[in-house]
């Protein structure tokens, strides 16, 4: 374009082999851009702009979170084409299938027995994750709902094998049961060493909760709390941006917050956890 002022146009597109008739064309689209480019370019700066918010996710999940905020509406396969053009990619690592182990001896594997699992409160899974900041090592424990995959409860401790971050996140998982004495609740865990305690499961008879457990050495049987881990530890650093100590509580607090409130799940089909017991809850 700058050099047709010095040298004539037909002799730049015989240079560069292209006809003169679609530079023009070429010309005038660049100078009256149409709706749909000016459409396109902007959904992709839209993309763009989320990605960067939410490094961790891919196209489909893009696409929910900006339906969610925005309203857009565009398909998934629209989403997949613009994340592509973009240059848009997910910088979440991926987890590999482990063998299941040997059934444990003290509580059953109640989700083995395919659960039918209804309504919110009738199945909780739990799990601890541990991450480490500027040289300090975190625990948080997570008591979720596995009906719409819902945080009910949690505890951050910054001590390495605090027991007392289970203790605590089951205490706020009672205080949520006590509103539904009557519902039998099966609460899932894994064989860890305060799951296994009796501190622990002496509380959980006394407002009607079952204890389940996964075979040992087996995360698959716990497959959507050890997905949320994952996720949490991939969100908080490369979305959130948590790099500091001093508000780590606070931080937390939004993040869990942002989970169950704001952040569409795949398996809920991208609603947010609250969305779906608010539709779906009777």
């Amino acid at each position: 374009m700058e050099m047709s002022s010095q040298f004539p146009v037909k002799h730049l597109c015989d240079v560069l082999d292209i006809n003169r008739s679609g530079f023009y064309k070429w010309k005038k689209r660049l100078e009256k851009p149409s709706d749909k480019l000016k459409t396109l370019v902007s959904n992709l700066i839209l993309f763009k702009e989320y990605h960067s918010k939410y490094p961790s996710h891919g196209y489909r999940w893009l696409n929910a979170k900006i339906r969610l905020d925005t309203g857009l509406m565009v398909s998934d396969q629209y989403a997949h084409k613009l994340c592509k053009t973009a240059g848009i990619a997910s910088v979440s690592k991926h987890y590999r299938y482990k063998k299941p182990g040997d059934p444990y001896r003290i509580y059953p594997n109640l989700l083995l027995t395919g659960l039918d699992i209804t309504g919110p409160l009738q199945c909780v899974v739990s799990d601890m994750t541990a991450f480490h900041l500027k040289g300090s090592y975190y625990e948080l424990t997570l008591f979720m709902d596995l009906w719409n995959n819902e945080i009910l409860s949690y505890s951050l401790s910054s001590r390495k094998g605090d027991r007392m971050t289970y203790i605590h996140g089951l205490e706020g998982l009672i205080e949520l049961k006590k509103k539904n004495p009557d519902l039998e609740m099966v609460l899932h865990t894994d064989q860890g060493s305060v799951y296994s305690s009796k501190s622990f499961n002496e509380l959980l008879p006394l407002y009607n909760i079952v204890h389940s457990m996964s075979r040992a050495g087996t995360p698959t049987d716990n497959a959507a709390m050890e997905a949320i881990n994952g996720w949490i530890k991939a969100e908080i650093f490369n979305d959130f941006h948590l790099t500091s100590n001093e508000n780590i509580t606070y931080e937390v607090e939004k993040y869990i917050r942002f989970f169950n409130e704001e952040r569409p799940a795949y398996s809920l089909n991208y609603l947010t956890p609250k969305q779906y017991r608010e539709y779906y809850a009777h």
